[in-house]
């Protein structure tokens, strides 16, 4: 048994490999070719680009690589034609899995999305596309629940895997007295190189007043992190490779990029503070098309902003070291470590990856 799969995001890798983990226990001869990330490329996957080509963020950024994609995007269609897949998958990555799915749809192949694309975010224009193109829509987030409910999509509440791939004994664990701070500037190389520069001199702000110091944690091989440390002249920082949870679990804070980090330090118990800057033309274009009160899923999930989100303009380093001060006291941390306990309950428990692999395999089999 074929699937077409295709997870273009970090995030998504992570979700799909463990689900597709959990397939090949139900199922040992299912096989999978696409799109991913190194995570399913070690599960065998048949990759059609590298992950690093993948990871373009922003409206202007992807339109310069649109010869790119439209080639990729053929190449997909090509191998689903010549291979006709029991199912097709995809995960998150809408901008490119939902134009994909319209093609696939006129194939007649079964189309399950994992990790819906954010309409509740973006506006709910695209949920009449996804009604008419997915079988069976997988959503991680419980607030997501209604949006798709009042969409009339089909759809199931499946948990989030980030439960099972967080060790356990990370999971709500007490708040050390490290005096330490948690960086994590994001996972793209463009990401970081926007936010990097920001964090770390408000964390040098902050380390001077409070007496902490500071660990990033980092992805080797992504980016020269060591020139944007000696650029500031930052010396109580630590990098750390490719151990992200470790850099949260050992936190007395963190210093957060708005994304699923965020759900990460949420899970582990972390008091955050929440930013994230992006070009001029993208923020010129997202402000107009959101229209939420926060951004950040922690305070989403919660239903109320019990964590600073600092966004565009207002991620300067002076109401940066503020809000950490603000966060790091002892009234306020003990408050926002109370609201963190709730967020794995709301999250579903564990047993995400075993829902989404049986809920597939019933797509495939054509037991809808």
């Amino acid at each position: 048994m074929q699937i077409f799969l295709s997870a273009g995001d970090p995030s998504g890798d992570i979700a799909a490999a463990r689900a597709v983990t959990e397939l090949t226990a139900l199922r040992p001869d299912i096989s999978c070719f696409g799109l991913g990330g190194e995570r399913l490329k070690s599960l065998g996957q048949e990759q059609f680009a590298e992950p690093s080509q993948l990871a373009v963020l922003g409206f202007w950024e992807v339109a310069k690589r649109f010869p790119f994609f439209r080639r990729l995007f053929h190449r997909c269609l090509d191998e689903i034609d010549s291979r006709k897949p029991a199912c097709a998958v995809l995960v998150d990555y809408p901008g490119f899995n939902l134009r994909l799915a319209k093609e696939i749809k006129k194939r007649g192949i079964p189309i399950v999305y994992y990790i819906a694309p954010q309409v509740w975010a973006w506006g709910k224009g695209r949920i009449h596309n996804i009604r008419e193109l997915v079988d069976l829509l997988l959503v991680i987030l419980p607030f997501e629940q209604k949006v798709f409910s009042d969409g009339h999509v089909r759809h199931e509440f499946v948990g989030h895997y980030l439960l099972e791939d967080i060790p356990k004994s990370y999971i709500s664990s007490p708040i050390p007295s490290s005096q330490t701070l948690a960086i994590l500037p994001g996972s793209r190389h463009q990401e970081i190189d926007r936010m990097l520069g920001p964090l770390l001199r408000a964390a040098k702000l902050f380390c001077a007043k409070s007496g902490f110091r500071a660990q990033i944690a980092a992805i080797k091989g992504c980016y020269d992190y060591e020139s944007a440390v000696a650029s500031w002249g930052f010396p109580r920082v630590e990098i750390v490779y490719d151990d992200s949870r470790r850099v949260l679990f050992d936190g007395q804070c963190a210093l957060v990029a708005s994304g699923t980090a965020t759900l990460e330090a949420a899970i582990i118990g972390r008091p955050m503070v929440i930013t994230y800057r992006t070009s001029w033309s993208t923020y010129q274009i997202a402000k107009r098309l959101i229209n939420l009160d926060a951004i950040g899923l922690v305070n989403l999930t919660a239903g109320k902003k019990i964590v600073p989100e600092l966004i565009q303009g207002e991620m300067n380093p002076e109401s940066i070291c503020q809000a950490l001060l603000n966060i790091v006291s002892p009234e306020q941390s003990g408050v926002i470590k109370a609201e963190l306990e709730r967020i794995p309950a709301l999250l579903g428990g564990e047993g995400a990856s075993q829902r989404v692999a049986s809920s597939i395999l019933r797509i495939c089999q054509g037991r809808g």
